[in-house]
Formats: C-alpha cells, structure tokens, sequence
C-alpha cells in the first residue's frame, strides 16, 4: 500500500538531514508504527506519505502510484489523520467536524448523515447525545474518539496517526489502544502510527520501524525486534526488560485456564496481555485473575503460577 524509496529529507538552511536514504515498505491492511528518539525523523517520515512534506529525493509511492504527481489536497482527502491534539474544529458541532471532508468530497447529505450515526456509534459515543456539542464540551478521550471518526469518515485506505494518545491520561489511554485496536480489526485500514511510547508501539504494531538521525535502524514484527536487536543502540533503546516486554505479544486467553466455581477479587479482560497481567499480580501480590469478556462475565481464570512460568520461558527464550 505504501512504499518509500530512497526517501532523503534536507531542510532549506541545513546541512543535516531529517530523513537519510530510507527505504520502507507497507503492507496493505497492516499497522505499522514508527519510535525513535526525538528528532530521529519518525513524524517528517509520517507526514511526507501525504506531502505535507516534501522529500528532497526519492519517491513515495501509494498504491503503485507517485505521490509527486497527484494533487495534495485530494491526495490528503484520502487519507485518515489524527494528531495529538485532535485538531477538532473549535467553533463546529460534532457532526460539522465529523462531516468535514464528505462534504468537501461532495456526498450526499443523507449518506454523510448516515455516516456520522454509524462512526459515532463505531468509537463509542451516542450519536443522540454527542451531535449537537462542541470540542470544549468533550473530555480528552472523547475528543480523540471523535479525531479518530473524522479521520475515518471517507472511509480511507490509510490513516496516518502522530502520537494519538500523547495528550491523554494514562488510564484513558490503555483503554483507547484496546479500542482502536478493535475498531482497527473491523476496518481493515492501514496505518502509520508515531509514536515516543515503547509500550504504544509494541502494543499497536504488525512491525516496527526504530529510527535515529534520519535513518531506518530495523524494521520488522514486535517480537522479532525484541528477541534480536540489531544493534547496541537498540537494544539499550529496548531497554533492559525487554524479555518481559515480550509479555505483552502474549494474550491472556493463551495461558487461562476453566472459570473457578468463585470468583477472584480481581479480573481482567480477555484482550489484556500477559505483561498486564503479570503487573496487576504482582502490585497486588494475587493469587490469579479472573478473565471476563466483552459482556462482564468470566471466561476464564489465570493463575499467578502460569504467568511466572510464562515470564520465565519468554526470558530464557
């Protein structure tokens, strides 16, 4: 779906590059996201894929084709953007925001109408309810819900995400990845996710891009990255846990075992990954979890016993 060659970034005035000789291809309905140091050249990478930079060499290539020689503002039409801060219109309703570029791409009211209810619906707002209000009525993660439906609402092959849950709470922000990774499966989109967050990037990612000064240090799925660094600054990068991050590729419902006849004190839900699971067992010195579906009720049970070994196996491995 995205393909980038030889892409070399100099800024006017500079004798350094942003973005050095990289070479980058994306499959079509994978997420892909991109970390690295600050200045590494991750977001430029990002944000030349549709032209709001331009590369000084080399080619960007979407769908077979040469961004260079397609109009800018109807390539942007095409593709999904969320930002940090959201970039809500201030002074519009949400339905207005949402509606943005249907209406620029001339659809009909109704269908856009449609569309709204069914993205509102999708990131879990009540269309009856959130319509009407402005951006300063919403809380933070409800404004990056609704970010995150206008970047859908033409219903775009690509969406290109910078730092998307940056500007939100910790809490708000586990609970936004576990839902756009949901909502990620139901579209089949692909996607370019920035990032500064290690945990957001092995969490979010088919593969991943690390980065530093301008260049592609190594490219490839989550678990392969942290099994075999390609070298000493990505490992130190990694971090010395990363054997426990590998945790986090492994779902719970891997490891659960029968629902008990009773109830634990505590569950967690069965999209949570072991490494979530090792933290609240640990913090709160437990026996095991229960594991509860979408519905509340239990599915399963996690003895603190199988993740332990689990945690051994992943670190001797």
């Amino acid at each position: 779906m995205i393909k980038l060659e030889h892409i070399t970034k100099v800024y006017p005035g500079s004798d350094q590059y942003a973005v050095e000789n990289l070479d980058l291809e994306i499959e079509s309905g994978s997420t892909v996201t991109m970390i690295g140091p600050s200045g590494c050249g991750k977001t430029t990478t990002m944000r030349m894929i549709n032209r709001l930079e331009t590369p000084s060499r080399g080619r960007v290539l979407v769908d077979g084709h040469d961004i260079a020689h397609v109009d800018p503002k109807a390539l942007r039409r095409t593709i999904g953007y969320v930002i940090q801060q959201v970039g809500l219109f201030p002074h519009m309703s949400i339905e207005r925001n949402i509606a943005t570029v249907p209406r620029l791409l001339g659809w009909e009211r109704a269908e856009t109408e449609r569309r709204i209810d069914e993205l509102l619906d999708l990131v879990g707002l009540d269309p009856d309810v959130m319509r009407k209000r402005l951006p300063h009525e919403l809380s933070g993660g409800q404004r990056q819900r609704v970010g995150f439906a206008r970047a859908l609402a033409a219903d775009p092959d690509i969406m290109l995400m910078d730092e998307p849950f940056g500007a939100i709470d910790p809490i708000t922000r586990v609970r936004l990845q576990d839902e756009f990774r949901q909502i990620l499966r139901k579209v089949s989109k692909t996607v370019v996710i920035v990032t500064h967050d290690l945990d957001e990037a092995i969490k979010m990612g088919d593969r991943i891009a690390i980065m530093r000064d301008g260049r592609l240090l190594q490219y490839d799925t989550p678990e392969a990255i942290l099994a075999n660094p390609a070298n000493d600054f990505v490992e130190s990068f990694l971090g010395q846990d990363r054997a426990i991050k590998r945790l986090a590729l492994i779902n719970v419902r891997q490891m659960m075992e029968p629902p008990r006849n009773v109830g634990v004190t505590r569950s967690i839900s069965e999209e949570a990954n072991l490494h979530a699971a090792l933290s609240l067992i640990l913090a709160e010195r437990l026996d095991g979890l229960d594991i509860v579906g979408a519905d509340g009720g239990r599915v399963g049970y996690l003895p603190r016993e199988r993740v332990l070994s689990a945690q051994y196996e992943v670190t001797e491995a």
